[in-house]
């Protein structure tokens, strides 16, 4: 079943930490990349494993059927499997050691759900629908992701600068009006090359 109540929104900091992936095919594939690509270590579990995913470079792969308790140990882990008794008993195991559980495309078997990502650099947009429509959660992250640029990563870099710049000085950053600045014009500068103007409109605005 879908999620029904609310959920909690959180970013996880993985780099370095230890995550299961039971599955290795072509759904599993795409699970290690995401993982890999905030730096988690990642260990695949799965009788039959894609060479496609034995050659990226910082996974370790067991070649054999998960066995309970696998789960222990690790920062979170991830099902991608077609067999719905491995995936009750990752999720089983997950709750008994404090391990978060991701069953792909089994939201009965999630004590998470992940979101359809649009990154930019620094910038992440996540989009959920709780599991009721994975499809529209895509849809609108490609939506976003024409609108979020390239130039979000500039205005960002600009932002932090000055927040920075004004850090150091002591000034505190808390009460300014950012929300003035990104209001101003500074993202359509931004657009348009003009970064040297960009940064003097968003002083002025601080």
């Amino acid at each position: 079943m879908p999620v029904e109540g609310p959920q909690y929104p959180v970013l996880l900091d993985l780099a370095g930490r230890p995550c299961l992936v039971v599955g290795g095919g072509s759904v599993a594939l795409g699970k290690v990349r995401g993982l890999l690509a905030v730096d988690a270590r990642v260990t695949v579990v799965a009788p039959d494993v894609l060479d496609e995913v034995a050659a990226l470079d910082g996974v370790t792969v067991e070649r054999r059927p998960y066995r309970s308790g696998d789960v222990a140990g690790h920062r979170l882990a991830i099902t991608a499997t077609d067999d719905p008794a491995v995936n009750h008993q990752v999720f089983l195991d997950g709750e008994a050691a404090g391990v978060w559980v991701n069953s792909a495309d089994d939201p009965a078997n999630c004590a998470f759900t992940l979101p359809a990502v649009v990154r930019r650099g620094p910038i992440t947009v996540a989009v959920s629908t709780g599991g009721h429509s994975p499809a529209l959660s895509s849809w609108l992250r490609d939506r976003l992701a024409a609108e979020v640029g390239p130039e979000y990563e500039v205005l960002l870099r600009l932002l932090a600068e000055r927040r920075e710049a004004l850090r150091s000085e002591g000034t505190a950053t808390e009460g300014l009006s950012w929300q003035e600045a990104l209001d101003s014009g500074m993202l359509d500068l931004v657009r348009e090359g003009r970064i040297a103007e960009a940064r003097e409109l968003l002083q002025a605005c601080l």
